[in-house]
């Protein structure tokens, strides 16, 4: 699949701005199964400071500055990206149990599990609590193959939390999630990472956008799309294998990567700090389309 993604950042601020410095997770990384075949990002006002780099995760991150009065601040993002990943349903009857992959994952000196190590560790936004091993381990029993117990875990979030719009902000703290039954797609991946981390395993929280479909005989609406997020969790014997809980499927030709972190504060579309003394507006528009080869 190739695709077209715009996603347009909209801030409206109440009072001036007399300086801004941002960070952004926006450009789709390129791998063995995505490859990003042209990437812009237009910024109003012009930055007087704009440059990129590579994060700690291989993730694209741009930086910009605006050093002058502003009231309003658009940041519009357009690549061209095309997809190719396995099917990863095949993948599902891999028999390697997760006690196996657990252990090996632990022991192994391995580049590839070695870096995937370091997903193993609560995080700040992700604790661990008994709760969570508790739900967790009514899919990990023993000896059960990882991919079946993980896709058993990804149903069960899908039917015992309900998705709302606006039950939660980014700064809603998981156990509170855990309880209120109910989130967005950035809880849900955040429930299913720690679940997975609880046992030892290696999870991380992946963002990206994912192309929606429109009902039969309707047109598919610009600016409809949204950023998305979900899980994926590592095995030596496959590698990374992503499943998306608010969805409850595996990701497949219609997912795109754009960064890959620990849990959500290590790739948030947008951060940054200003100077000004007044509050803002946000407003943010994705499209997904598909692309003629």
């Amino acid at each position: 699949m190739k695709y077209k993604i715009v996603h347009k950042t909209h801030y409206n601020y109440h009072e001036m701005v007399n300086l801004a410095h941002n960070e952004a997770w926006l450009v789709p990384i390129s791998s063995p199964f995505q490859t990003c075949l042209r990437t812009h990002i237009s910024i109003e006002p012009k930055p007087t400071i704009q440059h990129e780099y590579t994060d700690f995760f291989g993730n694209t991150v741009s930086c910009f500055s605006i050093q002058q009065p502003h009231s309003q601040m658009n940041v519009v993002a357009t690549h061209q990206v095309e997809i190719n990943r396995n099917d990863a349903f095949d993948l599902l009857n891999e028999q390697t149990t997760w006690e196996e992959v657990r252990n090996l994952l632990a022991t192994s000196f391995s580049d590839a599990d070695l870096y995937a190590r370091q997903f193993v560790f609560e995080s700040s936004l992700l604790p661990i609590f008994p709760e969570v091993s508790e739900y967790t381990l009514q899919s990990f029993w023993e000896r059960r193959p990882l991919l079946a117990a993980t896709q058993d875990l990804m149903q069960r979030i899908y039917r015992d939390f309900k998705f709302v719009s606006g039950a939660t902000t980014v700064s809603t703290p998981l156990p509170q999630v855990f309880k209120q039954r109910k989130g967005v797609c950035q809880d849900f991946a955040h429930i299913g990472v720690a679940c997975l981390r609880s046992i030892g395993l290696a999870a991380c929280y992946v963002s990206g956008f994912i192309e929606t479909i429109p009902p039969e005989g309707k047109k598919k609406l610009i600016g409809a799309d949204a950023s998305h997020a979900w899980f994926a969790v590592y095995s030596s014997a496959v590698g990374w294998i992503d499943f998306d809980p608010t969805n409850n499927r595996l990701a497949n030709n219609q997912y795109i990567t754009v960064a890959y972190g620990r849990d959500y504060a290590d790739v948030p579309p947008l951060k940054g700090v200003i100077f000004s003394s007044g509050r803002h507006q946000l407003r943010v528009e994705v499209d997904v389309s598909r692309m003629l080869f």
